[in-house]
This record gives C-alpha cells, structure tokens and sequence, in this order.
C-alpha cells in the first residue's frame, strides 16, 4: 500500500455508494448562506438580479455541482494533484506582476480571455493541500524535528511574500495563518510557535516600514477612526453607522438607507455584511453567523471522523478558511480590525473567492467520502 493510500478503502465504492456518503447537510447549509447572499444583492441592486445576484447565484450553482463531483473522486487523485497545484498557484502568483491587471492601485488579477482570477485565492486551497500531503508523507516521530519543521514553513512564506507585492495584505495573512494552524493541528510541538510569536512582534518595526502607505494609514485610522473620516476612515465610519442604525430587528428588505443611498462603500463585496445588519438588525447577522458555526462545527466533525490524515488536514483546513474569512470579515466592519479586503464567505459578490471556498469543500467532501470511519455511536445522526 502506497503512502497516500485510504486505510479503509479495501473495496472501490460505487457511485450511488458515495453519494449516499456526502455529507449533504453541509451541503444544504452552503446553500443557506448563499441564499442569503442572493437575497442581499437582489436588495442591494435595488430589487434587480442584475447586476450582482444572478450572475452569483449561476456561479454557486455551478460550484455546488463541482463540489459534488470533486466527492466522487477517489481521494488518491487529490493527494497525487496537491503538490502540482500548487506549483501551479506559486508560478502564477510569482507572474501576477508581470501579466496582473491593476484594479484600485493593486495588481492582483490575471485575465484569460473574457475571465480573469485571483491566483491568490487558488492558492489557499493548493496551499492547504500540498501541506497536508507532506504530513501525510512524514511520519509523526519526525514531525517536531527543526529540518521538517522549515519545509512546511517555506511553503507557507514564499506565496505569502509574493502575495504581499501585488499588494494584498489580506490574503497574505490568510495563508500565515492557515498554513501555521495546519502545522499546529498535525501535531508541530507549541515551542516552535511561541519562538515565532518572540520573532513576529520582535520583527514589527521591519513589517511596519516595509508597509504601502495605504496599509499604513488603514492601521492608523483603525486606531483612530475620526482622524480621517472622509479618506481612509470613510468605509468603517459608513459600516458602523449602518450596523447601528438596523439596531435588533433591523430596518427591513430594501429599506437600509445607508447602503441603498450608496453610503456603505463595497456594499456588495467586503461591506455587504453591513448591509444585512441593516436591513436585518443585529438578530439577522447573529442567524448567518450561526449558520457559519453550525457549518464549520459539522466540517470540524467530518476531519474527526477521518482515518487518513492528508483527509483530516484538508477538511480541517477548508472549515479554518471559512473560519478565518467569516472572523477577519466581520471583524472587519465593525472596527475590531483594520481593513484588509476579506470577503464575506459565500455571501460577498466575486467569483474567486467562491469558487476558491467550494473548490476547498469539494476537497474535503472527497476525503469524508473515501477516509471517513463508521459513525460513532456518540455522534447524533445529523452528523
């Protein structure tokens, strides 16, 4: 038996056999949160699908049905893939500068006839994927050596460091902070990460200077929203004001003045949970929140009950993604973090992200497929 081999595939499933094993609650609470999403570009279009909310809802759709086909795939195949992708993501990333479009002052996108993407949203999965094959390939007595320690952290820092040229802040934190909590979950020993926390405040006046002065400015404002509330205080200003005038319940669908007036900048994008606390008040994001938890806590479930430890990194991978989007996002709007451009999973108007957050949930969904144990008999049958 082969390294990536699934302990407890010692027959091949049929297809009907493996669509009985998605885990289609997950699937059904996707669907929830991307219905909200639709909702609130319906709303914020001014009651039109066009120009956001159809072309979202089309790109969901499609992406559900390439989760569900990336679930039969045996799990071999994506293990044989990982590094391969993401090879592929670091070439692009690293031709971003020279082929990228520059949108709002940052190059970050690649156009390929009438498509363009972020190569920095595909690797966040690719990155997630070749991480866990390479513990699946290590074996646990090696995994607390410094030498194996480095490899792991290479890989994490060289797409980081890339991402942060083009600029993107967001995403170059996103892949630090994943990366590391991949380590951390396959069994890397707690001193390392302390050392690494010394290191990281001891190296802040290095990453202060290094910042873009529109990075800088977004620290300082966030420390001090009034000093410019005209410039770069104006979309966390506008955010907070809309979160506060939904109070509880909310004003109603279509009735947030603040983003219907076009006050809330990035209405649709990165500020489109402003406009739900709007129109639905502090009980309506409590619910999408809620349905996130209820999403990462069943994803969380599917990496446990994972015999092969590349599945159980990848699934535990894809529900810290959608926990760290959902977290930096809200955390984003009303001023508990400054603004780094992290959309709302699912719910946020783009077809990167998306496709990147489904493209992950396939994956995981083919490893709860193929390397899930029989169900313990205390779990409830929800999971």
């Amino acid at each position: 038996m082969s390294f990536y081999s699934v302990q407890n595939s010692s027959r091949p499933l049929t297809a009907t056999a493996k669509l009985w094993r998605i885990h289609w609650p997950v699937l059904l609470t996707t669907c929830i949160i991307a219905a909200i999403g639709t909702i609130t570009l319906y709303s914020e279009s001014g009651g039109s699908f066009q120009p956001w909310s159809e072309r979202q809802t089309l790109r969901f759709l499609v992406a559900l049905v390439l989760v569900i086909a990336m679930a039969l795939v045996r799990i071999e195949v994506w293990i044989k893939l990982s590094y391969p992708a993401y090879a592929v993501a670091l070439i692009m990333l690293a031709l971003v500068p020279v082929l990228g479009v520059e949108v709002l002052g940052a190059r970050r996108w690649i156009n390929v006839g009438p498509l363009s993407f972020q190569p920095s949203e595909l690797m966040k999965f690719a990155l997630v994927a070749a991480i866990a094959r390479y513990y699946l390939w290590l074996p646990p007595e090696r995994v607390g050596r410094w030498q194996y320690v480095l490899i792991p952290l290479v890989m994490i820092i060289v797409p980081a460091l890339l991402t942060l040229k083009q600029p993107d802040l967001g995403s170059a934190m996103v892949f630090v902070v994943l990366g590391l909590a991949l380590m951390f979950l396959a069994g890397v020993p707690r001193a390392y990460f302390v050392v690494g926390a010394v290191l990281a405040v001891a190296a802040l006046p290095v990453v202060w200077s290094g910042l873009h002065d529109y990075q800088r400015r977004r620290i300082e404002v966030f420390l001090d929203p009034g000093m410019d509330p005209l410039g770069a205080g104006y979309h966390i200003t506008q955010s907070k004001i809309a979160l506060g005038a939904g109070g509880f319940s909310g004003k109603g669908f279509m009735q947030g003045t603040q983003s219907q007036l076009d006050f809330v900048p990035e209405k649709h994008t990165d500020f489109i949970a402003s406009a739900i606390g709007e129109e639905w008040g502090f009980a309506g994001l409590m619910f999408l929140l809620a349905t996130y938890a209820a999403l990462i806590a069943m994803m969380t479930a599917m990496a446990w009950r994972s015999e092969n430890r590349f599945a159980r990194l990848v699934i535990a991978g894809s529900a810290m993604t959608f926990f760290i989007y959902v977290f930096v996002n809200l955390a984003m709007v009303t001023g508990l973090v400054p603004v780094v451009g992290i959309p709302l999973p699912l719910v946020s108007y783009g077809g990167s992200a998306l496709t990147t957050l489904m493209v992950g949930l396939g994956l995981a969904m083919s490893g709860y497929v193929h390397a899930r144990t029989p169900r313990p008999s205390n779990i409830g049958a929800f999971w």
